[in-house]
């Protein structure tokens, strides 16, 4: 790995404090937004997604473009000398040639890691396989913060796919940096929390947390829901997905159970799992939570570069 180069591959790789920093930035960005038009100029941004992506990639191109920057990259890797064969290593010795930062999308776990390693320019993670997603953590991160008031002291009930959620696992792993904040997980027994989770993270750190598998059982006592696509792509068996891909479905019903002030928040895409008349609650966070998704990029592209 080139030295002096800071890379983000999963959420530990910055401090508490250096995510702070990125929050506050973001948040001088949404107060102020023609103050950093032009703070990327002559910057150029690589988007390598070797897997389908529409919001993530969409967020970063949108990001560096109001920063000032360019943007070059593909979505179809078919259309690259990938499919000749060209390796990882190469592909992206190539890119850090073209580019001033690289934000990549892999289906293999520790992907991203790798392409650090043969980097000259910063790497930002925007997904490797079921492993890492730490800028949709940033994302929602910077949603609780703006609109819980901070990160400590709350309830989480995360629901849906947690055995293949790469922001499920990241979520955890962030959220549990903070003070008193508990975690109900709940999902049918095939789709639940990995054991390394379970036993690296909230075991480890003596974190409170309970698994269940009906939603409408806990919805009464969450702070925060994040709802999440049982991921038809991580199954191997087309029919054991048809069968768990209705596990959860959040509608009006079961959020007239719910606290007045919890929020609902959701990565997306959605499939059916949140109905679309929950759209119209007041708690329905998961639009602005995608917003929050460009500004948090923009706060850490700009750090990455060096540029505040």
């Amino acid at each position: 790995m080139i030295k002096d180069i800071k890379h983000l591959i999963e959420p530990m790789d910055f401090t508490v404090e250096e995510l702070d920093e990125i929050f506050n930035l973001a948040h001088q960005i949404i107060a102020h937004p023609k103050e950093f038009s032009h703070i990327c100029d002559g910057k150029i941004l690589a988007t390598l997604f070797y897997e389908p992506s529409t919001r993530t990639r969409l967020s970063f191109e949108a990001a560096m473009m109001r920063l000032g920057g360019k943007i070059l990259g593909f979505s179809e890797p078919n259309s690259t000398s990938i499919s000749k064969g060209e390796t990882l290593a190469d592909t992206i010795k190539m890119v850090s040639i073209y580019s001033d930062i690289i934000t990549m999308r892999h289906p293999k776990e520790g992907a991203a890691k790798v392409a650090s390693i043969y980097s000259n320019v910063p790497i930002i993670n925007a997904g490797d396989g079921g492993h890492q997603h730490p800028t949709q953590t940033l994302a929602d991160l910077l949603t609780i913060t703006s609109l819980k008031s901070g990160l400590n002291n709350h309830r989480i009930g995360i629901c849906g796919d947690l055995k293949f959620g790469r922001t499920v696992h990241s979520l955890i792993k962030a959220m549990s940096r903070y003070n008193n904040n508990k975690f109900v997980l709940i999902s049918p027994k095939e789709l639940a929390i990995p054991q390394y989770i379970r036993e690296e993270i909230l075991e480890k750190n003596n974190i409170e947390y309970i698994e269940v598998e009906k939603l409408e059982d806990v919805i009464d006592k969450l702070d925060i829901l994040y709802m999440t696509r049982v991921q038809k792509e991580r199954f191997f068996n087309e029919e054991e997905y048809l069968r768990l891909r209705d596990s959860y479905i959040l509608d009006r019903a079961k959020m007239d159970l719910a606290k007045d002030d919890m929020i609902v928040m959701h990565p997306l895409p959605r499939v059916n799992e949140i109905a679309y008349e929950v759209d119209e609650d007041k708690r329905a966070s998961y639009f602005k939570q995608a917003e929050y998704g460009m500004y948090v990029r923009m706060a850490l592209m700009i750090k990455l570069l060096g540029g505040m």
